[in-house]
């Protein structure tokens, strides 16, 4: 009789340890804008390390946002990954995020977080050139006003991508009115302004038009290691980045399954994926597969007090008649 007292004892004790080691059996939902392949990847690696499944809705900044917008009677999403780090400055203010500071956010340069948003990765903005197109390399944004680019340059419509219009913001304050010169020239030569990153360097990539004014580079990064025809240029006198920011929603039931993925993506496992998804490792002692912030001249995209963004826009739309 004891001996099966003893054995019931031992099998109620294992159910309890194994019920306490168990992953919860809810997933964890992660709403980003970017690269599809890398949040498969991280969602996958996270998985297999926590046993917690991440479901994940990936779409462009603008859809994402909305999505959460139109949730909030019934929020969806744990964990957001914005493109534009106007997003989490913005969702911050609005007091919707909840404050943690990751461990292994250690060796973040400090610009890069804050107490409750971290950069996942970063990417820069450049001249992406059909190394095929006949048209001579070139090195400045000036270059593309001249008569070789005559209607054979497209770049990302700014009211579709932050980093877009972060570009126009740095350009101004780097180079004041000439900016504008420089956009009416661009205009004046037939620039054509198309809607999201994609639908700017898709032309270029197939032969259509020549280069890419202010493309994110990450894109054409991973199209160049697919064999394509393509070279990132990073003029001297300046561009901007895109930090892409991770935040925890305040909303989330599910705080710490959460704090242990933004754990996981700023793991050493988590940057190398970045790595390998041609953005910058926000980690700097995770190795990167292109260029880093050191090699570039990174323009300020603070706005100088003379205009805000939504005046910055509406001038460019104005030289572009959109």
């Amino acid at each position: 009789m004891k001996a099966t007292l003893s054995v019931k004892k031992g099998v109620l004790l294992a159910m309890a340890l194994s019920s306490v080691m168990m992953p919860s059996a809810h997933a964890l939902t992660v709403y980003t804008a970017g690269p599809g392949s890398l949040a498969k990847n991280l969602a996958s690696g996270f998985e297999k390390q926590t046993g917690i499944k991440v479901d994940i809705f990936q779409a462009t900044t603008g859809k994402v946002m909305a999505r959460l917008e139109a949730e909030q009677a019934n929020p969806q999403a744990d964990v957001l990954i914005s493109a534009s780090w106007d997003t989490a400055e913005d969702l911050h203010t609005r007091g919707w995020l909840l404050p943690y500071q990751s461990a292994n956010a250690e060796n973040v340069p400090a610009d890069l977080k804050s107490a409750d948003y971290v950069a996942q990765g970063v990417s820069a903005l450049g001249i992406v050139w059909n190394t095929k197109s006949g048209t001579p390399e070139p090195k400045e944004w000036q270059d593309l006003t001249t008569n070789a680019y005559k209607d054979k340059v497209t770049t990302p419509d700014p009211a579709l991508s932050g980093a877009s219009l972060d570009l126009l913001i740095g350009l101004q304050n780097g180079m004041g009115d000439k900016a504008w010169a420089l956009f009416d020239a661009l205009k004046k030569n037939g620039m054509v302004v198309s809607g999201p990153n994609a639908q700017a360097v898709t032309p270029v990539m197939q032969g259509a038009k020549a280069a890419v004014f202010g493309a994110v580079d990450y894109v054409s990064y991973g199209n160049i290691s697919q064999g394509e025809s393509l070279k990132v240029i990073f003029p001297a006198s300046g561009t901007v980045i895109a930090p892409r920011p991770m935040m925890i929603l305040k909303s989330t039931r599910h705080a710490d399954e959460a704090k242990a993925f933004v754990d996981y993506v700023l793991s050493e496992e988590g940057q190398t994926m970045v790595a390998d998804a041609w953005l910058m490792p926000v980690r700097g002692d995770v190795k990167a597969k292109r260029p880093l912030l050191n090699a570039l001249n990174v323009l300020p995209t603070k706005s100088d007090g003379a205009s805000t963004r939504s005046d910055i826009l509406k001038r460019f739309n104005a030289i572009f008649s959109l």
